[in-house]
């Protein structure tokens, strides 16, 4: 079942969060983050009317999924970055498709022009998710982080809607 986030998913979207901080190239944050901060930035998205919805399996979040800005000009409005996670013991289910859709949906709801998605690298499943919905990959950007000791490059993928 797809809902809206509510402050009170905070806790477990951080438990969800933290092991891609702890375990994966897929963020580049290095410090886990806490309930607080994610209700900050559940706050910080749904002060600007975007979606940021979660996705709950027998009362249990298990994936969640938001659109945020891209860039911090005005004039980049009318395009914004997606963020979909899955609790990591519920991935290859189809949920991330389930979420996908439901933010491309409401990207159009909202009158988006287009949407990026942004990929560290290797990240092979990401890199099909976002064929399936048709984005096309814009550009990879080498090396511009660094996890792990790692340097990792990042692609951008565009679907214009």
């Amino acid at each position: 079942m797809i809902r809206d986030v509510t402050p009170d998913d905070a806790k477990k979207i951080a438990e969800i969060y933290n092991y891609y901080i702890e375990k994966t190239i897929v963020t580049f944050e290095y410090d886990m983050v806490s309930e607080q901060t994610i209700k900050d930035r559940i706050k910080k998205v749904k002060d600007k009317n975007f979606p940021y919805f979660v996705y709950e399996q027998d009362g249990i979040v298990v994936g969640y999924a938001y659109l945020s800005n891209w860039r911090e000009r005005a004039a980049y409005d009318i395009t914004l970055e997606t963020s979909v996670y899955l609790d990591h013991k519920a991935t290859g289910n189809g949920i991330g498709s389930i979420l996908y859709q439901e933010l491309i949906d409401r990207a159009r709801k909202i009158n988006l022009h287009s949407l990026i998605g942004v990929i560290s690298l290797p990240n092979p499943e990401s890199r099909k998710l976002h064929r399936k919905f048709n984005f096309e990959l814009i550009g990879n950007f080498k090396e511009s982080g660094i996890k792990f000791g790692k340097l990792i490059d990042v692609e951008f993928w565009q679907l214009i809607l």
